[in-house]
């Protein structure tokens, strides 16, 4: 395990051990690797100056040349072949630019469910509703195309543990998510 991590694990630990609360409880009976994932998010949000959102997410830069177009076929070729549902895009730069008569940078959400997942994960906690469906965004910056989504390996690994059926079912989503971020970066679809 990295210095910074093991530094930050047992700060963790010690912050909960003097907290007087249920903490290690809850560290006892979460996923194995549970504290590990804290520490990593933890470092995350550290290294990110205190961004939550960047401790929360996954990111990958577009490649030089690869359209917006090739990012979307990229996104619904892979939602067709692992069966993850599109539910909708949000053309927010396209919004923006109406209301303003500006130009804006690309920025767009783009919606996928998987309707099995989404219901197991909710009868799980009802909580992760306010998580659906799954999302990714488009962001034009400075130096170019970057493409984020939630970080799943939070719910994952940082979680309670979910049952075997269900932890398959998020897990197959996890991967879904994660290769349309890879072959979109990439421009392969």
């Amino acid at each position: 395990m990295h210095s910074s991590i093991r530094h930050i694990t047992l700060v963790m630990s010690l912050a909960a051990a003097m907290s007087g609360c249920n903490t290690l409880g809850v560290l006892a009976r979460a996923e194995p690797g549970a504290a590990r994932e804290a520490a990593t998010v933890f470092g995350k949000w550290v290294d990110a100056g205190g961004d939550a959102a960047v401790a929360a997410t996954w990111s990958r830069k577009v490649a030089p040349g690869v359209s917006i177009q090739e990012i979307e076929e990229a996104f619904t070729s892979v939602a067709a072949e692992d069966n993850l549902r599109p539910v909708g895009e949000l053309f927010l730069s396209n919004e923006l630019a109406l209301r303003t008569g500006q130009a804006q940078k690309f920025l767009k959400v783009y919606s996928y469910c998987d309707p099995d997942t989404a219901r197991a994960i909710v009868d799980f906690s009802p909580a992760m509703a306010a998580f659906l469906p799954c999302r990714i965004a488009v962001v034009e910056q400075q130096d170019g195309l970057w493409i984020y989504a939630m970080d799943m390996d939070i719910l994952i690994k940082l979680g309670r543990p979910m049952p075997s059926e269900l932890r398959a079912k998020v897990t197959r989503v996890r991967a879904t998510m994660l290769k349309m971020l890879d072959r979109a970066a990439n421009g392969e679809f």
